[in-house]
């Protein structure tokens, strides 16, 4: 069941990476900013889609919202709880309100463990089961990702991308969390399972009412699974709207010249449809241009755009955007 009430918010959430240089002395010379001034809420039982092209910040943004990198600035409230101020037994006591499915199944997963316990070492760490409940727990949370329960026995290099993919959701559930960031979850895996992976995801969210932060390059399967799109370009988001509206009438250059790209399964519309393609390369997240980060690859850029960074505004009841001139899309 979906709420207006906010599980997760994020407020100008920054995080940058030091370049340092030196072999003995090491001084910093510089900064990756990875993620910058990043703001935005997850309600209660929605799945928010994360999408931008790689290098742009989204994993960082969900590792840093789970505390895996602390944060340059900023605060995550989750539940009420600012994570950036806890350390120690207290992160971990809510560490298990929050899991994550990570991207790459064959890496994620313990070789020299075996799959009953890869899942069940979050109970054993957590307290939260021991002895036999263990076993138990864990060939109950095997059914309910669709695997055989006898499986438990067997080593992760004995299955195929897809099952170990399940194994990892498995895990992620095995605490029973609020949030699960779903990091590219199927960006690994054949088109053929994704689709099956995207279903159990979405099975295990009203079953369990789970709130999703999903991560992904693959625009038509953000369209599928999420509530909300956040637009994300050199790491600050661009665009946050509803799924349908962003899709209908996208209001920054960015977002319209990603949705450009998708194909559409009619070859009439397609034909008559404008690609935009983008000019130049993304610049470098150690030097990221002046004012708006768009700019140097946008079309409608004027001197505005290098001198003033956009404002992040409420264009419209709740489409967000950060762009001069988005009024004239509307």
């Amino acid at each position: 069941m979906k709420s207006k009430e906010a599980l997760l918010r994020v407020e100008n959430l920054v995080k940058y990476f030091p370049i340092m240089q030196g072999i003995i002395i090491q001084k910093q010379v510089g900064a990756v900013h990875a993620v910058d001034d990043v703001s935005f809420d997850i309600y209660k039982g929605e799945t928010l889609g994360l999408v931008g092209e790689s290098g742009c910040g989204k994993s960082t943004t969900g590792r840093t919202i789970l505390q895996l990198y602390r944060p340059s600035s900023g605060s995550v409230h989750f539940d009420g709880v600012d994570l950036v101020q806890l350390k120690g037994e207290e992160l971990r006591k809510m560490r298990r309100k929050m899991q994550m499915v990570f991207q790459d199944p064959y890496a994620s997963l313990n070789p020299r463990m075996t799959v009953g316990e890869i899942i069940g070492e979050p109970l054993i760490i957590h307290n939260v089961a021991s002895g036999k409940e263990v076993q138990e727990r864990v060939e109950h949370l095997l059914e309910l990702v669709g695997m055989n329960p006898s499986f438990e026995n067997r080593y992760p290099h004995e299955f195929s991308g897809g099952q170990r993919q399940r194994i990892g959701v498995a895990r992620a559930l095995a605490l029973q969390p609020e949030l699960i960031v779903c990091d590219e979850p199927i960006s690994a895996l054949d088109v053929s399972i994704q689709a099956q992976v995207v279903n159990l995801l979405e099975d295990l969210q009203k079953q369990f009412n789970l709130t999703y932060l999903f991560i992904a390059h693959d625009l038509s399967m953000v369209r599928h699974i999420s509530d909300r799109v956040a637009v994300m370009y050199l790491g600050s988001i661009v665009e946050l709207t509803g799924r349908d509206e962003l899709y209908s009438n996208p209001l920054h250059p960015y977002t319209q010249a990603l949705l450009s790209a998708v194909p559409i399964p009619d070859p009439v519309i397609e034909e008559k449809r404008k690609r935009i393609i983008l000019q130049g390369d993304v610049p470098s997240p150690v030097n990221p241009p002046s004012g708006c980060r768009f700019r140097t690859r946008c079309q409608y850029a004027q001197e505005i755009c290098a001198d003033q960074k956009p404002v992040w505004r409420e264009i419209k009841p709740d489409h967000f955007v950060a762009c001069h001139f988005a009024d004239q899309w509307l």
